[in-house]
C-alpha cells in the first residue's frame, strides 16, 4: 500500500465502470456454465467500489482484502451482512487460481445478494465521493 494525492476523477471513473459492469452482469442467465463469469463479475463490481473509496483517500493498493474491507466498514443498513463479500472474495479466488467450478445455485445466491445490496453500497460510495469533491 502506498499513499498518493487523492484522485477524484479516477474514483468517479471506477465507480461508473463498476455500475456498467454490474448492470451488464444482471443480464446474464445463471447456469452452471455462466456461474464462474457471474461470480467473478459481481465480485469485481464490489471490489471496484472498495478501490474507489481507497483512491478517494489517496491510497493505492493491489490488496483485494483492503478494498473489500473498505466496503464492510460502511455504515449502511443492508438486508444481508456485507461481510459476505469476504466469502465472495474467497470463492472468486478459488475460481481464478484453483480451477473451482461454481454452479448455478452459487451464482443465483450471489446474484440475489448483489441485487439486494449493490445499489445501497454504490449510492453510499457515490455520496462519499461527491462529498469529498466539494471539500
Amino acid at each position: 500500500m502506498r499513499e498518493k494525492f487523492p484522485d477524484k476523477k479516477e474514483a468517479l471513473s471506477l465507480i461508473d465502470s463498476s455500475l456498467r459492469d454490474f448492470e451488464f452482469t444482471l443480464t446474464l442467465k445463471a447456469t452452471d456454465e455462466s456461474a464462474n463469469t457471474i461470480i467473478r463479475n459481481i465480485y469485481e463490481c464490489f471490489r471496484m467500489l472498495g478501490e474507489t473509496l481507497l483512491i478517494s483517500k489517496g491510497i493505492v493498493t493491489s490488496d483485494h482484502t483492503e478494498m473489500i474491507g473498505e466496503i464492510t466498514k460502511l455504515n449502511i443498513k443492508t438486508s444481508r451482512p456485507l461481510i459476505i463479500l469476504d466469502n465472495l472474495r474467497r470463492i472468486r479466488h478459488r475460481i481464478n487460481y484453483y480451477a473451482y467450478r461454481a454452479n448455478k445455485e452459487e451464482a443465483e445466491n450471489i446474484l440475489n445478494f448483489a441485487k439486494s445490496n449493490y445499489n445501497l453500497v454504490y449510492k453510499e460510495v457515490k455520496s462519499i465521493i461527491d462529498e469529498s469533491r466539494t471539500m
